[in-house]
């Protein structure tokens, strides 16, 4: 319960963020006098660089790096996990608590790949048992 709450503060304090980047946006484009596509062009450069600027997109490109994903693979990746709030909100929010304890233990382990992908299910089996 208490990871759930601490996702929706952190999804909630990025939406605040990011609105205040937007107004930010809006001011400079009303200070540089720009207007039509100039506008939309700056607004849209401006927006997005405030987004990449967020501890979530920095967090999520870390996250993108470690799994070596590149290209398209990657933007979609930062993407969606800048949406869910970071790779700790989503990975809080997505996985019941025998699953994250079962990571866990699979990470103290140091287990990767396929034998940590086996362990995760056994581990997972016998806690439903």
């Amino acid at each position: 319960m208490f990871k759930k709450i601490t996702a929706t503060l952190a999804a909630m304090s990025l939406c605040a963020g990011l609105a205040q980047a937007a107004d930010s946006c809006d001011k400079q484009a009303e200070d540089k006098k720009l207007a039509g596509a100039a506008k939309t062009s700056f607004l849209k450069k401006c927006n997005g660089d405030s987004a990449a600027a967020s501890p979530a997109a920095a967090a999520c490109d870390k996250s993108a790096a470690d799994k070596k994903l590149a290209g398209a693979a990657k933007t979609s990746y930062t993407k969606k996990c800048v949406a869910d709030g970071g790779p700790t909100a989503a990975a809080a929010a997505a996985k019941p608590d025998a699953t994250a304890a079962c990571e866990q233990q699979a990470a103290d382990k140091k287990l990767a790949g396929a034998a940590k992908t086996s362990f995760t299910k056994k581990c997972m089996a016998d806690a439903k048992a």
